[in-house]
């Protein structure tokens, strides 16, 4: 469940919630990547500093659970404020990889665009083809030959064939 902006400046302090206001929306698109980088430190530096606490005072309830006359103070204003600096690094750091992503993409274009530039400016090789002209491509011989039957040959055979049959027919009948 998302907490709303006035949820979060009830929760926190001033000094704290400045830059959470930074990490919202229409600021956080104006932000440079330096501007970013810090912001996200002073996130996680906080975020870390509530999650200790939180540990610290879990850690001592367990420890004291045999008196139960002194109960310490619930966790829960603690994690809610530890959420709102998650929330808000979740915030800047997607904002972060966009950034991160559109200098990535602008440095590959610039590399891209000089490489076909350094492309264009190389002299190209085009050999020329000497005094005269040569004639091209020279045919390779099939080692095997194409002609498994002679040509002349072609008729015969079903000439041989038309006169055995005629001498069959020929011979007598026994």
């Amino acid at each position: 469940m998302s907490t709303s902006i006035a949820d979060e400046r009830r929760l926190l302090a001033a000094d704290e919630y400045e830059p959470i206001a930074r990490s919202h929306y229409p600021s956080v698109a104006s932000l440079q990547r330096d501007e970013l980088l810090e912001l996200v430190r002073w996130l996680r530096d906080q975020r870390g500093k509530f999650k200790g606490q939180i540990r610290r005072r879990v850690r001592s309830r367990k420890a004291d659970a045999k008196n139960d006359a002194d109960k310490p103070a619930s966790e829960r204003g603690l994690a809610a404020k530890k959420q709102v600096f998650a929330r808000a690094l979740k915030r800047v750091n997607s904002q972060l990889d966009r950034v991160l992503a559109a200098d990535k993409r602008a440095a590959m274009h610039a590399g891209m665009q000089a490489a076909l530039e350094r492309k264009r400016r190389a002299p190209r090789h085009h050999p020329s083809s000497g005094r005269r002209a040569r004639g091209g491509v020279q045919p390779i011989e099939n080692p095997k030959g194409a002609d498994i039957v002679q040509p002349s040959t072609v008729g015969s055979i079903t000439q041989a064939g038309r006169v055995a049959q005629a001498q069959r027919d020929s011979k007598p009948e026994a």
